[in-house]
């Protein structure tokens, strides 16, 4: 309790104060893109339209140093992606079951990549389909090639998770897109039994194979089997795909405080810190959408379960809008914070379309105050456990720009140093990553370069710097070598602004220049320039 309430203490603050970050430090920055309904999907069937649309929801997703886009390619019983198993959804043509003119998913994963985002492919579970949609699918559906597997409930159909056969099929589907697709991770939803309050009758499966045990205990087993599955199916196509799900929000009861009777362990048979706690979960995105006591605690409780791998709480941005809680941003502002305060893996959000609107400003505060410098995600367990080795890489300067080369091809980390810490610059896998620093004293910084292989594990640094200091001036400049056609200068700051103009003599008065880093520029008889040397003040 005496952590919560320090803990809390700070997330309190004024939000506007925007923490210190550790730029070194990994974090998921995660945002949930919902295809189902078109929630965050564009508009229309064009598929030229879609694909402008989507980029440019990936630009400010890219914008904000988003760093993982979890993208929707199971819906219900249907696909994002050209499946041999499962029919193709109706949103991207207007059809059920119709095949669009291109790739969602293949076109979604190309463009992330381009971004320097991660995409995992989120599935959703169990629910596969309402009627209206059962019936435009027909035969092509799940329900009509395996009805053994699915229960009617209400006006939908959801997977029997205690039927055997429901893990072979999910872990088959899993097997199948990982061969398929270069995508990053799985990210399973609605791995679980269905809330109370919807009618799923499994009292035949609970007979049949329930074999005299306690009914939560009997589901909580199913669930874990499909898990198991999928884990095995996964990892042995492409052990560095992360794993990950996204949880009810509450674990279980805390001694302190209930869940009120809704919590992932006990109500929904999902398990999920034994799941990672094992290994066969990477991440965890617990769907975090509440405030107050029913949030910070168990935040805590989470993070205070894990013994490995990471938990990355997922938050409502959708809570802000009038239309659902209408929360103040101050209260995820406050539940961000906490998140950093409490060393939590990062965040995740739901979804897309709430943030890129800017719903009550959240955009424009994350991208300007929370989320100002990229991270990578955290990496995952390597089974080889060796890691790469430190990269051979050359530095040259030409002009204004910095280009790193490595003679092997692979993913390198390129970091700048600043103060004592080395702060994330960019990521290459093309074997040349050109920097153009904002600051021309940045071209003489300490830079580091790590290789660092799909699991996310980096090498030992290889470090760099461009020879020659920028020297620092106290009251005058000294010009050696004076051109001879050049009868004048401009002293410009760092951002290439003129500031004045003075004549071409080899000392020059900088006395009334304030402290920082500027440049000295001749002054050309038919409008060019080229610079003369950098000085500090």
């Amino acid at each position: 309790m005496k952590r919560l309430l320090l803990m809390l203490s700070f997330a309190l603050l004024a939000a506007n104060l925007t923490q210190a970050q550790d730029f070194d430090r990994r974090e998921y920055r995660a945002v949930w893109l919902t295809t189902f309904l078109g929630l965050d999907w564009p508009k229309g069937h064009d598929p030229l339209t879609q694909q402008k649309q989507l980029c440019r929801i990936l630009d400010q997703l890219q914008a904000a140093k988003v760093n993982t886009v979890l993208f929707q390619v199971r819906l219900r019983g249907t696909t994002a992606y050209d499946s041999d198993i499962e029919p193709w959804d109706g949103i991207f043509t207007g059809t059920p079951g119709q095949h669009p003119s291109y790739d969602p998913l293949a076109f979604a994963i190309e463009e992330c990549h381009r971004r320097g985002m991660e995409l995992h492919a989120w599935m959703v579970a169990f629910p596969v389909c309402k009627l209206n949609v059962l019936k435009a699918l027909g035969t092509k559906s799940v329900v009509r090639k395996h009805p053994e597997l699915c229960r009617r409930s209400d006006d939908q159909y959801i997977m029997d998770p205690g039927m055997p056969g429901t893990a072979d099929y999910l872990a088959n589907l899993c097997r199948e897109l990982v061969s398929k697709y270069d995508v990053d991770g799985i990210h399973l939803d609605y791995i679980r039994y269905p809330e109370a309050g919807l009618h799923f009758d499994d009292a035949a499966t609970f007979r049949k194979y329930g074999k005299g045990r306690e009914l939560k205990a009997w589901r909580r087993d199913n669930v874990t089997r499909v898990v198991e599955k999928i884990h095995e199916a996964v990892k042995s196509q492409k052990p560095w795909v992360r794993l990950s799900c996204a949880p009810v929000g509450k674990y279980a009861d805390l001694p302190r405080q209930s869940s009120r009777g809704w919590n992932a362990r006990d109500a929904v048979g999902q398990d999920a810190i034994m799941w990672l706690n094992k290994g066969w979960m990477d991440v965890l995105f617990p769907m975090m959408y509440f405030d107050g006591d029913n949030y910070y605690p168990f935040v805590l409780d989470w993070l205070e379960r894990a013994e490995r791998g990471t938990v990355a709480p997922g938050l409502g941005v959708y809570c802000l809008s009038a239309g659902e809680k209408n929360w103040p941003l101050l209260t995820l502002q406050r539940q961000m914070n906490f998140l950093r305060t409490a060393e939590a893996g990062g965040f995740a959000l739901f979804r897309s379309d709430f943030l890129t609107n800017n719903t009550k400003g959240v955009y424009d505060w994350l991208a300007g105050e929370y989320t100002t410098r990229p991270v990578l995600t955290p990496p995952i367990e390597n089974p080889q456990s060796t890691l790469p080795a430190t990269p051979r890489a050359t530095l040259t300067r030409q002009g204004y720009d910095l280009h790193f080369n490595f003679p092997i091809d692979g993913i390198h980390n390129i970091y700048i140093k600043e103060g004592k810490t080395f702060s994330f610059l960019g990521q290459t896998a093309t074997g040349h990553f050109t920097y153009r620093p904002a600051l021309p004293a940045r071209l003489y910084a300490e830079y580091a370069v790590k290789a660092m292989d799909r699991y996310g594990c980096e090498s030992q640094p290889a470090f760099l710097k461009i020879g020659g200091e920028i020297p620092t001036l106290k009251d005058t400049l000294h010009v050696a070598d004076l051109p001879i056609d050049v009868k004048a200068f401009w002293i410009c700051d760092a951002f290439g602004r003129k500031l004045r103009k003075v004549d071409a003599t080899s000392t020059i008065d900088v006395s009334d220049l304030r402290p920082g880093c500027y440049e000295l520029r001749t002054v050309g008889r038919k409008g060019g320039s080229h610079r003369v040397r950098l000085f500090r003040r």
